[in-house]
């Protein structure tokens, strides 16, 4: 995990989960999320002590476990102020709920509550219920709502610098999934449109590098999805009579070349399928309907 400075008091730790970190003063410096558990996080207090940089604040942008897993163990060795965006709040409490959700509301198995999808809970000092200019000491940083990927996901601007979490993927990070894991298609591509009209001098994502000239990698993250929908479109006018959902989510990950290895992964391309899904439903060019027990994805009739 390097740390890289991209401005004064403006830098990252780049692993395979970024955290960002804001010199805000002398005294006072934020993290921006916290890595997947507590090695990730002593590797970024031990760097910060070294070069004697202040860490007083700590911003989560939403609550999936490989962004806030260390952040427990940042509350156990120091005095630190957390914020968190409203209802990411209340599964960084509880954290149970993110496996929870995932399978469908059955109580989880122990398996399933791996660090991957449940990380300890976080105790959240200060709500954000919208968009703001967040007062740290004597600066203000501008909060942004980028909800899609997460429920209600916020990134953050200091300097001119966005902060993007999982608002938009890496390149490389893009590619490798096949499916991104999204909540909802259509707010997704919102975010991602908002992120092209911000007037900043660079973007950091919450999986890949830093760039100045960060919309084309944003316009790769429309494309993609813009893709995958149309392929789970496709995938329902192939199969007249409708598909099952579960065949839904076999065939887009096969075409994807995507091999599911476990449940809890299945859970997560199941998610991701859906989420493009209601998108579609949304625009009346699909629906749901069950048919001898089975729920089954069909065209709406015109």
């Amino acid at each position: 995990m390097d740390f890289q400075w991209i401005t004064g008091s403006v830098g990252y730790f780049q692993g395979a989960v970024n955290i960002g970190y804001i010199k805000v003063s002398s005294q006072e410096g934020m993290l921006v999320d916290a890595g997947l558990d507590e090695q990730a996080m002593k590797k970024v207090l031990r760097h910060l002590g070294e070069q004697e940089l202040p860490l007083t604040h700590l911003f989560i942008t939403h609550a999936h476990a490989d962004h806030y897993g260390g952040a427990a163990y940042l509350q156990e060795k120091q005095a630190i102020h957390t914020y968190a965006p409203n209802l990411e709040s209340a599964i960084l409490e509880n954290p149970i709920l993110e496996p929870l959700y995932l399978f469908h509301g059955v109580y989880p198995l122990p398996h399933w509550r791996n660090k991957f999808l449940e990380g300890k809970p976080v105790r959240v000092d200060t709500i954000l219920m919208e968009e703001e200019n967040l007062k740290v000491g004597e600066v203000s940083l501008q909060t942004i709502a980028l909800p899609g990927h997460s429920y209600n996901q916020f990134g953050v601007i200091a300097e001119d610098i966005l902060f993007a979490a999982d608002g938009y993927f890496g390149k490389e990070s893009l590619d490798k999934h096949g499916i991104p894991y999204i909540v909802d298609a259509s707010r997704t591509l919102e975010s991602l449109e908002k992120i092209k009209s911000l007037p900043c001098k660079g973007a950091i994502p919450g999986h890949g590098s830093y760039e100045e000239d960060y919309v084309k990698t944003v316009e790769k993250n429309i494309s993609v999805h813009k893709e995958i929908g149309q392929l789970v479109e496709e995938n329902v006018r192939a199969i007249k009579g409708g598909i099952t959902l579960e065949n839904l989510v076999a065939v887009c990950c096969s075409n994807k070349a995507v091999v599911i290895k476990n449940a809890p992964s299945y859970m997560l391309f199941r998610t991701a399928v859906s989420a493009y899904l209601t998108k579609l439903i949304s625009e009346q060019k699909v629906d749901f309907a069950v048919k001898n027990n089975q729920l089954v994805v069909e065209l709406v009739s015109r």
